[in-house]
């Protein structure tokens, strides 16, 4: 039977030191705080509308995206249809967001944000706004290019195309030299 060593130290790999490993745990507990304090205050906001994250996040798609397809937005938030569709209805039913049957393919429905949706999604933006702007002014134009940087390497290959549509052959290229 092989002896179990329990450490407090973080496990190391041969490649690397402790030392980047370090970082590593660090970079990883960073984003998950600042991920839970970004969503806090539209939590609060979201939470008095009977409402949640994915209500949020449909709200910035259609809103970034006026007349998105179902399909469309299906795929870039990865999620079943049968959760979008219980999302959709509530915001429906609310009057935040209108469907719209599609011109040519009249099977396609489009979606945009109402005055009300709107109005709610720039609410849900504002303490978000404040937060970025706040950390972007301390941390300055160098580390802000460094950020957006470091974001969209940490992006796959098709988070990267939906986000910068036809530079799928500059993914590739990245995604091999970094392998």
């Amino acid at each position: 039977m092989a002896d179990i060593i329990l450490s407090d130290e973080p496990p190391t790999r041969p490649d690397s030191g402790l030392e980047q490993d370090g970082h590593l745990i660090e970079a990883m507990e960073l984003l998950f705080f600042a991920y839970r304090d970004f969503v806090s205050d539209p939590d609060a906001i979201l939470e008095g509308q009977k409402f949640g994250r994915a209500h949020h996040r449909v709200l910035h798609f259609v809103g970034r995206n006026p007349g998105i397809t179902v399909q469309n937005l299906l795929a870039i938030l990865r999620i079943t249809k049968q959760s979008l569709a219980r999302v959709l209805r509530q915001l429906v039913e609310d009057g935040h967001v209108e469907q719209r049957t599609g011109a040519q393919d009249r099977r396609e429905r489009h979606l945009h944000l109402t005055d009300k949706g709107q109005a709610l999604w720039q609410r849900l933006q504002a303490p978000q706004r404040v937060r970025l702007q706040r950390a972007f002014r301390q941390a300055g134009p160098e580390a802000v290019a460094a950020w957006r940087q470091v974001m969209d390497a940490l992006l796959d290959r098709t988070s990267r195309n939906e986000l910068h549509p036809g530079t799928d052959h500059l993914n590739a290229a990245r995604d091999t030299a970094d392998d």
